[in-house]
């Protein structure tokens, strides 16, 4: 798959929590072994009860447009001929409460709508800094 913002866009700096979202080729959030509660952005403590015990839950990849922004200017010069173009806030089916934010491809910008049913695809691209291969995640409609 063609980078979606552009062989130019910065890549995620990976780290211990973030790595299994990024480099696993599904689509991986946090769950906490205490309060079985779901987060994302991964963090080192559980957003709801403070327990430090998480585990990665890997998600069958399936959920909804919950809010959607066509960005019309270019925010960044390397986004120049991207635009327009549209970010997404998707809920996650099977982890209640995560939201994740991403591009939905194959979908003119002006055609996504709240409520649309997406899925999760992977875009590949090898990282010089880390010489790790990066799937990141992206959303696609579903029909």
């Amino acid at each position: 798959m063609k980078r979606v913002l552009g062989d130019n866009w910065v890549l995620p700096a990976l780290d211990d929590d973030n790595r299994a979202f990024f480099t696993s080729g599904k689509l991986v959030v946090q769950q906490c072994s205490q309060c079985e509660k779901f987060q994302h952005a991964p963090e080192d403590i559980c957003q709801s009860c403070q327990s430090f015990e998480l585990h990665n839950f890997e998600s069958q990849g399936q959920g909804k447009v919950e809010s959607v922004a066509v960005v019309d200017h270019a925010i960044h010069p390397s986004l120049k001929d991207k635009v327009p173009y549209a970010i997404v806030a998707v809920s996650v089916d099977d982890a209640p409460g995560v939201l994740i934010v991403g591009n939905v491809i194959g979908k003119a910008p002006d055609d996504i709508r709240i409520g649309d049913n997406v899925s999760v695809v992977f875009e590949e691209v090898d990282d010089e800094r880390s010489g790790e291969r990066l799937t990141i995640p992206q959303w696609q409609a579903v029909q």
